[in-house]
């Protein structure tokens, strides 16, 4: 059990990985950063679940195998969990360490707009 929470440390890391890379990948292309969150989740969902269901299906033989049927276990249920967590608590934990406001693309255009006036002056 215990070299199968470290390997699904590594699973996790990795998706976790993949979806930031994502998120970064958009915001340097200029999207906002509000937009970039949501499409970058909506878009590295299927790669996600899919690498987890890959793995979960490779690991349903070892279930029979009395030596390996925890460590199977336990990459099966915490990529489970670890999916779900990765593809709902990223995304909120990065909005949430880089402020990111759902009305963050208002808010620019007000400031930029109040700066213009303040210039006109």
């Amino acid at each position: 059990a215990i070299v199968g929470a470290i390997g699904l440390l590594g699973m996790l890391i990795k998706n976790s990985i993949v979806l930031l890379d994502e998120i970064e990948k958009q915001i340097g292309e200029g999207i906002p950063r509000y937009t970039a969150l949501v499409n970058s989740t909506i878009l590295r969902t299927r790669p996600v679940i899919m690498a987890s269901l890959t793995t979960i299906l490779g690991m349903l033989p070892l279930f029979a195998d009395p030596m390996y049927s925890s460590m199977a276990v336990t990459i099966i249920s915490g990529l489970l969990v670890g999916t779900i967590i990765t593809l709902i608590f990223v995304p909120i934990l990065y909005a949430f360490f880089f402020h990111i406001n759902k009305n963050e693309a208002e808010i620019q255009t007000i400031a930029t707009n109040a700066n213009e006036i303040n210039e006109s002056k």
